[in-house]
């Protein structure tokens, strides 16, 4: 015959069995996913390879690593070509003959170049030479290009993520609360834009005892996830002083799953050559959020 008190002791044994478990799934989930952010920041085409970010002016645009173009790379033959910018914001590439460069992978001489807020869903026009490749970016009308290098020094020499300990209580099951139709949040950049984007609905979550207010936005039209750009009492310190982004998908039964585990830096962490949204004041929580990435140890301010 068993003992009641075992059969209790063997239930409490049970049940702190299936609680490990779920925690070191939850574990794995996340180092899984952290695998995964550090996979894509150091792949050759990643934010580490980023060399410059170079604006253009109107007209001819001299481009090569020679001190006598208007835009010197720091890689690449002496002169790779010119970068022509018409007044309607189009423009046209004409290569050196002698370049080597190569357009979205083909030996072509001339070609316009299609920018990243233009391409739609293919990618922008990639001019390629060596190891390194630049396309042209608009930020609120304003054209540059944006330099890229497998063999940079930052991809070189990463020194890795340091974030804080992985803890379940930083991931909350937050209320959604859809928004008014075309309700927008503005943004600015780094970069000194401010741009507007479609705001699908607010989370609500509590800590400690306090509430607090998240609003996503729909970063790209047609996302399956929202995005979610904050600061906190961390930041500055800590973590990354601009912000840290944060993706979630869209509610289930009026629920969103907010993981602060899954908070990470802008590229703007990592390199002086990218243009990051700063979080928003609506987005500005007070509290301290020991969750997710902290600073870069190799960043450049």
């Amino acid at each position: 015959m068993i003992r009641p008190h075992l059969l209790v002791a063997a239930a409490i044994l049970g049940v702190a069995t299936v609680h490990a478990a779920t925690t070191d799934s939850y574990q794995q989930s996340i180092e899984q996913w952290h695998a995964g952010r550090v996979e894509r920041l150091t792949a050759p085409d990643g934010w580490l390879s980023l060399i410059g970010l170079e604006w253009l002016r109107h007209g001819d645009n001299r481009v090569g690593s020679a001190g006598d173009n208007d835009i010197v790379l720091t890689t690449g033959p002496k002169h790779l070509g010119v970068v022509h910018l018409a007044s309607d914001g189009s423009m046209q590439l004409t290569l050196s003959a002698d370049s080597g460069a190569l357009i979205d992978g083909k030996p072509l001489r001339t070609s316009v170049l299609v920018d990243d807020a233009h391409a739609g869903e293919a990618t922008p026009t990639t001019v390629s030479f060596g190891t390194a490749s630049f396309y042209a970016i608009d930020r609120d009308g304003r054209k540059g290009l944006r330099v890229k290098d497998s063999e940079a020094p930052a991809r070189k020499h990463f020194l890795g993520i340091d974030s804080f300990p992985i803890d379940p209580a930083w991931r909350f099951e937050a209320t959604w609360v859809p928004a008014a139709p075309g309700e927008t949040l503005e943004m600015g950049s780094v970069i000194g834009t401010i741009d507007k984007y479609p705001v699908p609905g607010k989370l609500e979550f509590s800590h400690d005892g306090r509430h607090f207010e998240l609003l996503p936005v729909i970063e790209v039209p047609g996302d399956k996830q929202y995005f979610v750009v904050f600061a906190d009492r961390t930041s500055g310190k800590e973590t990354y002083g601009a912000a840290r982004f944060l993706y979630v998908d869209p509610p289930k039964d009026g629920k969103v799953v907010l993981d602060f585990n899954k908070a990470y830096n802008p590229p703007c962490a990592f390199t002086p050559f990218a243009t990051c949204p700063l979080a928003p004041p609506e987005n500005r929580l007070d509290m301290r959020v020991t969750a997710g990435e902290k600073n870069y140890r190799g960043g450049h301010h």
